[in-house]
């Protein structure tokens, strides 16, 4: 039946030579644990990837519960982890997963810092790469208030302050941020829209960006 489906689509869409192009691409032997103990340092890219795709699949199951407002938000992330099947399991990914993919995205920049890997031809790679490094860290910022509760709200406040700290465009940085004078509900709607339209929207666009940039300058060479 799947056959059937895939060469119907096939048929008509030519799907075969695109999917063969991606499967038959030649990994450099350097790449290739099997053969290079070292070579598990270029996995860590991969493995941010995987991380990501799960924080985007388990993010997308939670917002089908949570309610962005001050009233309901942390009654509704109670209530996912007290009342949904498996709720408590998915939010627990969604919420260590933020930390994993920080870890992991440092271990992958340390690497291709210390491999040379940002130099010529790759340097525009590294600028992306760096961009997706700081929209990774805004999405674990904006993600932290939508709890809504005690360590939500005080850690949020301590990062505005420190937004208000930036010179000349401190305070204007922190209003945009807070969406008033104090962080309530516009903040929590803020920085929901942030989580989960705007920043999500530049990141799939920049990880495009960096993926056919690897597949046309290909990998780096060996430690």
């Amino acid at each position: 039946m799947f056959k059937n489906v895939y060469n119907w689509i096939d048929e008509r869409l030519d799907v075969t030579p695109i999917w063969r192009d991606v499967a038959d691409h030649e990994v450099p032997e350097h790449v290739n644990p099997a053969h290079h103990f070292s070579a598990f340092v270029y996995c860590f890219g991969g493995l941010t990837f995987f991380i990501t795709v799960i924080q985007i699949l388990s993010g997308m199951f939670l917002t089908m519960y949570y309610v962005p407002d001050i009233i309901n938000a942390y009654a509704s992330v109670e209530y996912l982890q007290s009342s949904v099947a498996f709720g408590q399991i998915v939010r627990g990914m969604h919420h260590w997963g933020a930390s994993l993919v920080i870890v992991m995205m440092f271990l992958h920049t340390m690497r291709v810092f210390f491999t040379g890997s940002y130099k010529a031809p790759r340097e525009m790679n590294w600028v992306v790469g760096m961009l997706i490094f700081f929209v990774m860290l805004g999405l674990g910022l904006t993600g932290y208030l939508l709890p809504w509760d005690n360590k939500a709200y005080f850690a949020t406040k301590v990062t505005l302050e420190i937004a208000n700290s930036v010179p000349v465009m401190g305070p204007v940085l922190k209003e945009l941020m807070q969406g008033g004078t104090i962080v309530g509900a516009e903040t929590l709607t803020r920085f929901f829209a942030l989580h989960v339209f705007f920043l999500p929207a530049v990141l799939l666009s920049l990880l495009v960006g960096h993926f056919i940039m690897i597949r046309r300058q290909g990998i780096s060479g060996p430690l």
